[in-house]
């Protein structure tokens, strides 16, 4: 047997991810993954933007082995205990209460993003009593049965096994180029009586659609959707599960844009640490859940909020971090500029925002020949999209600009690489 024995012999065949980078890792440290064998690689992927700031950050390691050896609190369920009492605090001082949501109630769904979906749409149904909810072309919200219903994605879809009902898929922005307007569209639908658009309770949006491959709403977009929302009595979701936490080069990836959603979906780099860790946000007054009528076992993860209030401690008080986002945001983005410019001005070009930023390719199959390409030599990225035919960027926010020029490096050379063969096989 290979290697992975173990793995192949008592793994199920849904593993994905060690498919495409087949080592074994053991160790990591900010934007490095190193191998059993010593080999380092830069981590282009962090988790799926589940680690922004790097792996085993020693401001958040220092707090949670602090916070372990004094016997604190693991598990908890809802009690109150005095790491939720800090997080608490801290998110509303440091992120709510500064950006305008300082009258939002905050829940704790179970652990992961499509936990916080699943809540996120039961409620606005139970606020609203409709059933209905509108979702995008190329949105992902997650696997379980609710959030893959207004999930876009064909190969998720498919393995539900059940009829996946009460949603409206409406194109996103941009679906059919820049010349049509979508939201006259959706309004034209919604006002319809005839249109059989059932009355929605909720409208289900990313900002940035990280797996539906990197596209991106503007802003004046977004203030037409929640102004759409407003005007056809529906609740505006703002899915900031992977686009969130600074990964556009602000807290939320909707800031500056005028709008404020009435409910908000976070998880993945909450936490900080990689722990499993989602909210739902809410207008105060959406708050209309009985006791326990939404619960889950592992919704207390009180690891989650030591690292998580560190975090926000630490990388958010001031806005140097969000500052150094955006710069390295640039950093990558004109490289990657540079690479279409010299690899496939006339079949490649950049998608994304902040450090959430990729290289759409002509198919799916130079993607992922690309990313195989980078991998052999020291850069684990994947890919995403329709077609997964965008070479993806998720670096931790915290790499240095030296890693992201040896990455970049690796990356242009893996593109010279596949493009030229590509092209030599179309000529032969």
């Amino acid at each position: 047997m290979s290697n992975f024995e173990q793995f192949e012999k008592h793994e199920s065949g849904i593993r994905s991810y060690c498919r495409s980078f087949p080592v074994l890792f053991k160790q990591a440290r900010g934007a490095e993954l190193i191998t059993s064998e010593g080999k380092h690689y830069i981590d282009f992927l962090a988790g799926a933007g589940t680690l922004n700031y790097g792996h085993n950050h020693p401001v958040l390691k220092k707090a949670l082995i602090d916070y372990i050896s004094d016997d604190g609190i693991t598990h908890g369920l809802d009690m109150y205990s005095g790491a939720k009492e800090t997080f608490l605090e801290a998110f509303h001082r440091i992120i709510l209460e500064p950006r305008g949501f300082g009258d939002y109630v905050t829940q704790f769904s179970g652990p992961t993003g499509t936990n916080s979906v699943e809540a996120a749409l039961k409620l606005a149904r139970k606020v609203t009593g409709r059933n209905n909810v509108i979702s995008f072309t190329n949105g992902f919200h997650g696997v379980t049965v609710g959030a893959l219903a207004v999930t876009g994605n064909q190969h998720h879809r498919g393995a539900a096994g059940v009829p996946l009902t009460d949603v409206s898929r409406m194109p996103y922005a941009n679906y059919f180029g820049e010349g049509v307007n979508t939201i006259s569209m959706m309004d034209k639908l919604l006002s319809d009586p005839s249109s059989g658009i059932d009355k929605p309770a909720a409208v289900i949006v990313e900002v940035v659609q990280g797996e539906g491959g990197l596209n991106t709403a503007s802003a004046e977009w977004m203030r037409k959707l929640q102004k759409l929302c407003k005007k056809h009595g529906m609740l505006l979701i703002a899915d900031d599960i992977q686009a969130g936490c600074g990964r556009t080069g602000t807290f939320f990836s909707f800031e500056g844009m005028g709008i404020q959603p009435d409910i908000i979906t976070l998880s993945k780099s909450l936490s900080g640490y990689g722990l499993p860790f989602a909210v739902v946000v809410m207008r105060r007054e959406l708050d209309q859940w009985e006791p326990g009528e939404h619960n889950g076992t592992f919704r207390g993860n009180n690891l989650a909020f030591v690292t998580a209030a560190a975090a926000m401690e630490h990388f958010w008080t001031t806005d140097e971090f969000a500052k150094s986002v955006q710069a390295k945001g640039k950093m990558v983005k004109e490289r990657m500029q540079k690479i279409v410019r010299k690899h496939g001005p006339d079949s490649l070009f950049v998608k994304g925002r902040g450090m959430m930023v990729g290289i759409s390719c002509p198919n799916g199959e130079i993607a992922s020949a690309i990313c195989r390409e980078a991998f052999q030599h020291g850069l684990v990225i994947e890919t995403s999209g329709n077609h997964s035919q965008v070479v993806k960027c998720l670096a931790p926010l915290v790499i240095t600009e030296q890693q992201i020029d040896q990455a970049m490096t690796i990356l242009e050379a893996a593109f010279a690489k596949v493009m030229n063969e590509d092209t030599a096989e179309q000529a032969s």
